[in-house]
């Protein structure tokens, strides 16, 4: 398995230290832990932004006309100035 190396200032790494201490774990699985929950809640967002994207185009004409003040100028009908 490829692996990283990591710098970690010394407040850091005491921190890091003292938290699996509590959590019972050591300091790779913390590290671990804690990168992979990142790039799980990095994938949701960028997977939820997509989903809402494809909403909005969808209905991007029922928005326009429930927030006609919204929409950009020159896009379908001009506001009034």
């Amino acid at each position: 398995m490829p692996a990283l190396n990591v710098e970690f200032s010394d407040r850091e790494l005491e921190d890091l230290r003292q938290i699996a201490k509590e959590r019972g774990t050591s300091m790779k699985a913390l590290v671990r832990e804690a990168a992979a929950a990142d790039i799980a809640r990095h994938r949701a967002l960028k997977e939820g932004a997509e989903a809402f994207r494809r909403f909005f185009a969808t209905h991007a004409d029922e928005f326009a006309a429930a927030f006609p003040d919204d929409e950009p100028a020159g896009h379908g009908k001009r506001r009034a100035v």
